[in-house]
């Protein structure tokens, strides 16, 4: 694998496509394990949390939840680091969503299933049982308590005792040659308004209404209709993360085009060509926080912070030599304390006044 560097946002995108290319399948059943987790993980000093680190979430009660592409899943509760995979009943080992119930359940969406976690045991889901492809990328869990699943194979919806299959709007768009993502959904979300956004690896994004679809794509102003990345800010405002379509081009010659981050205020959307990294590049994390700022991972550059006025970059790290795929930011969160965590191509990572901190499995957590 050639170092970011070089070949900058392909390569974390050649990660990504390389675990997460296995052929999916309807097969499975409905399974659940009775172990249950008694004893933390025994850290070991200095070692990453995971090689790839791609969604870092918190539950109700504090506990920091961080996915991997091959290490399961791991949890934090404040003292101890305990791992989750397939031995403990966990669908499979990459875990790319993770999303809490208001019965406190954990769901968590693998490339092998749906897995919910009651706090003892695991409960999965798979083709056989209706979820319209193994290969999970995005769960949401609306205001009314249905749980959508995006996956590689589009969406569907589960009501707590069946699946149903979700339609998407196939839009009016140019598709490569070589792209065969189109039917990957990316990312889920519901806004203020009670709408859900649907992201997708080549159809751009459409928001549902409960009733009609509304597609946007590079016609209305999207860099890139490979759209990766969504979160809503404060004045309702809409950010989107792309990836560059011709990264996946077999040619290496002609993987230049167009991507980055832009914001749709609900009349047009907007780009952000004058910021370094934020335009003709790859974005696969945005997060708003509590004081409204909007964070960015902008590949290969570092975390930006947008206060509503001004983009601030931290580059700053203090261990570069757990990055050689460069800042590839997959997650961010902003915890209850304020501290804001970055899952990337390399580990876990949090933001420490202005320099990005390795967290290995012994910390430092604070």
């Amino acid at each position: 694998m050639q170092k970011l560097n070089s070949y900058p946002p392909f390569c974390l995108f050649l990660c990504l496509a390389i675990f997460s290319c296995n052929t999916p399948d309807k097969s499975g059943s409905p399974e659940k394990s009775n172990r249950t987790d008694t004893l933390a993980t025994r850290p070991v000093p200095g070692a990453p949390i995971g090689e790839f680190v791609v969604e870092v979430y918190e539950d109700s009660r504090g506990n920091l939840w961080f996915g991997t592409v091959s290490k399961g899943v791991a949890r934090y509760d404040g003292k101890n680091l305990t791992y989750f995979t397939t031995e403990n009943g966990l669908a499979g080992n990459t875990v790319a969503s993770i999303r809490e119930d208001k019965a406190g359940n954990i769901w968590l969406g693998t490339h092998s299933g749906l897995s919910r976690y009651n706090g003892k045991s695991f409960t999965n889901f798979t083709g056989i049982d209706g979820l319209c492809d193994n290969r999970v990328s995005a769960v949401l869990i609306d205001r009314a308590g249905t749980i959508w699943i995006g996956t590689w194979g589009g969406a569907c919806r589960f009501n707590g005792v069946t699946f149903s299959d979700f339609p998407l709007p196939t839009p009016d768009v140019e598709i490569l040659p070589y792209q065969t993502t189109m039917d990957w959904v990316t990312e889920l979300l519901e806004d203020a308004h009670g709408n859900i956004w649907i992201c997708r690896d080549g159809y751009g994004v459409c928001k549902y209404d409960g009733t009609t679809f509304t597609s946007f794509s590079k016609k209305d102003g999207l860099p890139s209709n490979n759209v990766q990345a969504i979160a809503e800010d404060r004045q309702g405002n809409i950010w989107f993360g792309s990836r560059i379509a011709e990264r996946d081009n077999p040619d290496a010659a002609a993987r230049t085009g167009a991507g980055g981050l832009s914001r749709y205020d609900g009349q047009s959307i907007r780009q952000f060509p004058d910021t370094k990294g934020l335009s003709k590049t790859e974005i696969y994390a945005i997060n708003t926080d509590r004081a409204g700022q909007v964070w960015i991972g902008a590949n290969g550059l570092g975390l930006y912070r947008f206060d509503g006025e001004h983009f601030t970059l931290y580059s700053k790290t203090d261990r570069k030599d757990l990055m050689p795929y460069g800042y590839g930011i997959q997650s961010i969160l902003e915890d209850r304390k304020g501290a804001i965590w970055l899952g990337l191509s390399g580990g876990l990572f949090r933001l420490q006044d202005s320099t990005i901190v390795h967290v290995a499995q012994d910390g430092p957590w604070e």
